[in-house]
């Protein structure tokens, strides 16, 4: 089973979600799918070795066939190729690997090379892996798909990146259920509404955690019932919590109750994908 835990906004506690529901539910894995900013193993310590370069395709031009007709040029919605009258310039940092000028040159003078965007780094034990996108790139996309790629077949958390384009998205994309991290003030309601129309129109089981709970108002939960959305959790505004956060250890270690409160919302989330 693939678990997302999302957020509309970036602040929520997504990845205290994420990294203490990994910690609490045996025979789980973690893909710190946040991969322009990675911060999962900040609470987990482990360390890390490189398991993958990631690339995307980028166009190479053939001087000697080219032409100069532009057709790649004008086939590119994001300015990566230029036909000048003696040269085709190309800008790989704009190019989104799609291999479409390759696809309409008429001479056959566009092949590809591969372009690295990020790594993908695991635990020694194999059941953490994150992504790292090179610093200045645009598209976090193909490297998340590729991390989802070392999910494996035991049950698997993602800790999403925040807000709801194409990164977060692309995470949450062919998985059995969300969880949608929020917090009970104006803006927290206003992002978890993006967020949940997200999920809802990708037709995939949702549920909210609230948290910081007892700070704010009620409208959080006051939407969530209009919308039918399950509250499968609430983490009250705690003292403990936060400092246990501000040393970068996960609280489920300095509080265990809380470890038995994830294992209950695990079991009600496998009731809701059956």
């Amino acid at each position: 089973m693939k678990i997302t835990v999302a957020s509309g906004k970036g602040g929520t506690g997504k990845t205290t979600v994420a990294v203490n529901f990994f910690l609490s539910v045996p025979k789980t894995s973690l893909l710190d799918c946040d991969v322009e900013e990675p911060n999962s193993n900040l609470f987990l310590h482990n360390d890390l070795e490189k398991v993958k370069e990631v690339t995307i395709p980028v166009p190479v031009i053939d001087e000697q066939k080219c032409e100069h007709c532009g057709k790649c040029a004008d086939f590119c919605n994001y300015n990566a190729l230029a036909a000048l009258p003696q040269k085709v310039m190309v800008f790989s940092d704009l190019c989104h690997g799609c291999g479409g000028c390759s696809l309409v040159c008429p001479n056959d003078a566009i092949s590809e090379t591969g372009r690295n965007i990020g790594n993908i780094e695991r635990s020694f034990s194999g059941q953490f892996h994150t992504g790292l996108l090179n610093i200045g790139e645009a598209m976090a996309s193909p490297l998340i798909k590729e991390l989802k790629n070392y999910a494996g077949e035991n049950t698997v958390i993602m800790d999403a990146p925040p807000g709801t384009a194409c990164p977060m998205i692309t995470t949450v994309e062919d998985t059995d259920y969300c969880i949608l991290v929020t917090e009970p003030t104006p803006f927290g309601l206003n992002d978890l509404k993006l967020a949940a129309e997200v999920v809802r129109e990708m037709k995939i089981p949702a549920g909210v955690i609230i948290n910081r709970a007892g700070v704010g108002d009620g409208g959080v939960e006051e939407y969530c019932q209009q919308a039918g959305l399950p509250v499968i959790m609430e983490i009250p505004y705690d003292r403990r919590i936060a400092e246990a956060y501000s040393e970068g250890i996960p609280f489920v270690e300095t509080m265990p109750q809380w470890k038995e409160k994830f294992l209950q919302m695990f079991e009600t989330i496998k009731e809701a994908v059956r």
